[in-house]
């Protein structure tokens, strides 16, 4: 089959950024549902196409791609080079540090209070996980903060990759219910993307 196949739920932060991606590019694409509760990682099919039977995965006409940061800058890259993927090499690593703090610090640091919160039974969850995960958050978005006070999106004036990632782990941050701080002007960058036509089906959706 022709064209961008994804492979991969849409309960899964991964596969939210890069079914976003797809629909802010204006892609036209089929996804199957992977993962969880609807299998198929284990088969030989999909082990052939990611070993590591996680999702998502993409087949794009032939070429097969895994890990969603790296699937998000390749289509970036393939369809929007100077816009969503930026030519100037500071700006383009300025975006590869932000998706690479969302993959290697944000989400370690929120997934404890996700799984507790939401895919935890309330008498099997454990008080301390959600409350260290919290606090370990409450640091992060700080930072996020105070980086969006100063620019209307992650890079500046324009959207670009770098705010679907950290788009979508806000999205469930906020979905958890716990109080947080209120933050303004995170509050304001993430109602904008919300807003987005682009976002809906990813961004609109409750957490489960």
């Amino acid at each position: 089959m022709s064209g961008l196949r994804i492979w991969g739920r849409l309960t899964s932060i991964n596969v939210k950024k890069v079914v976003w991606t797809a629909q802010e590019l204006g892609l036209d694409f089929q996804r199957t549902e992977a993962g969880g509760v609807h299998g198929i990682v284990k088969t030989p099919e999909y082990l052939r196409l990611n070993a590591n039977a996680l999702v998502p995965v993409i087949d794009d006409d032939g070429y097969v791609l895994w890990e969603s940061n790296v699937i998000v800058r390749y289509l970036c890259a393939k369809h929007s080079m100077g816009q969503m993927y930026p030519t100037d090499l500071q700006q383009r690593f300025d975006a590869e540090r932000w998706m690479d703090w969302q993959q290697t610090t944000v989400n370690p640091a929120s997934r404890p209070g996700f799984w507790q919160l939401i895919r935890t039974p309330a008498d099997q969850r454990n008080a301390k996980a959600i409350a260290d995960s919290n606090v370990a958050v409450e640091l992060l978005m700080t930072t996020l903060d105070a980086h969006l006070a100063e620019r209307r999106f992650m890079l500046g004036e324009h959207f670009s990759m770098a705010d679907i990632p950290l788009g979508c782990e806000v999205h469930r941050w906020f979905g958890l219910p716990q109080l947080r701080e209120q933050r303004p002007h995170l509050e304001r960058w993430f109602a904008e993307l919300r807003d987005r036509p682009t976002s809906r089906g990813v961004l609109d959706m409750a957490l489960s």
